[in-house]
């Protein structure tokens, strides 16, 4: 049983011992009208895709993960094609439901997207209705899989966006003056996601050898910020961060004395949320007049090895991140510190070594860079 927004129905019942609990559930199952026993070919498809949902798909998923299907299958689906018998369910049924769908199946923020759900929710319904009747096929409860076959909304990829060097900058300074600073260089120099970013700890950090275990992520489960594990086996993990961003980390750290790296500005001993992370950096994105861009694109080039934009970029900018720079004929770009003579500090990259270096460590120089610029600029504003 299903209320009207979709949500399975639950009650439960008391009793002085376990045989006696056992009668009044089977009564009230009676009286519900519940099926009960083994699955059946003519049971509604909102009974099996639940059934589906409860006994084979939950158990191995993630909380944040559950909380899609259930989206998915409770407002969405069983609204919608609840009473279908499973063995009469045909493919003109669910092409209906997803033009349904596209056309008028959006319940929240209609005046803000209007009144049809994203192509890629559609394609999204479309898969868990496919894999739960694949299931029913296996169970010999039908013959065929009438999701198969559907057509369906075309998947738009969209296009990973990076931010020029000249943006990298003016982000990077706007995120300064709004105390931004040490968490989005320390996005910048890692590609972490935004829930790693706000369950570090210090802990977490060696200051000595830079050494950084991203073990934790945080997570909104029912409105409310938990503590989970991280997405993936392999995102449990150690980098090793560039000195400089190392630096800038030891700076915040004698300034703190929360546990947690980036700590919650309105509650006590709690991180800071995902969700004011995302907000902040639009807004900063704004102020430093750059493109609009997603979070996940400051992981791109962690992400997808696409370094290519930063490696062709890279001299150039080394270049100008100190006004006494200067090249040498083989292309390696060396810096002379403010005030120094014409020996110069060791070269920041040879540019046959750097088209070799791993994306994270071509990153690393970049950053390296936009520090030096950055502390130019700050003496030269106190020398004035």
């Amino acid at each position: 049983m299903y209320d009207e927004k979709g949500a399975p129905i639950t009650k439960s019942v008391t009793a002085v011992s376990k045989a006696v609990c056992q009668e009044k559930l089977e009564e009230l199952k009676v009286k519900c009208g519940v099926v009960t026993g083994r699955a059946k070919s003519d049971m509604p498809f909102g009974e099996w895709i639940d059934l589906w949902y409860q006994t084979w798909s939950k158990p191995g998923l993630r909380i944040t993960t559950q909380q899609c299907y259930e989206d998915r299958i409770y407002n969405h689906i069983i609204p919608h094609v609840d009473k279908i018998p499973l063995n009469k369910l045909t493919q003109s049924d669910l092409q209906q439901f997803y033009a349904e769908l596209k056309r008028n199946g959006r319940r929240i923020r209609r005046d803000l997207y209007g009144p049809g759900l994203s192509d890629r929710m559609v394609r999204s319904c479309h898969t868990t209705c496919r894999i739960a009747l694949e299931k029913a096929k296996t169970e010999g409860l039908i013959r065929v899989n009438p999701a198969i076959g559907c057509k369906l909304p075309p998947k738009k990829a969209r296009e990973m966006q990076v931010l020029s060097h000249e943006e990298m900058q003016r982000f990077l300074i706007q995120a300064k003056e709004d105390g931004f600073y040490e968490m989005m260089l320390l996005e910048l120099a890692t590609g972490m996601r935004r829930g790693e970013l706000c369950a570090l700890q210090w802990d977490d950090l060696n200051l000595r050898t830079g050494e950084l275990h991203i073990q934790r992520q945080m997570i909104h489960v029912a409105g409310a910020l938990h503590e989970s594990a991280p997405k993936t086996k392999s995102s449990d993990r150690v980098v090793i961060l560039p000195p400089a961003v190392l630096a800038v980390l030891r700076e915040l750290k004698e300034q703190t004395e929360s546990r947690w790296m980036f700590p919650s500005p309105v509650k006590e001993d709690a991180p800071l949320d995902p969700q004011s992370v995302y907000r902040k950096m639009k807004k900063v994105l704004v102020q430093a007049q750059c493109k609009d861009i997603r979070f996940h694109d400051l992981r791109h080039p962690y992400v997808k090895h696409t370094t290519k934009i930063f490696s062709l970029r890279l001299m150039d900018f080394q270049a100008q991140a100190c006004p006494d720079a200067r090249r040498k004929t083989r292309g390696a770009c060396q810096l002379l510190r403010v005030g120094q003579s014409r020996s110069p500090v060791r070269p920041l990259c040879n540019r046959k070594r750097f088209s070799c270096l791993p994306p994270q460590a071509k990153m690393s120089w970049i950053l390296y860079a936009i520090s030096m610029r950055l502390s130019d600029r700050r003496l030269a504003a106190c020398s004035r």
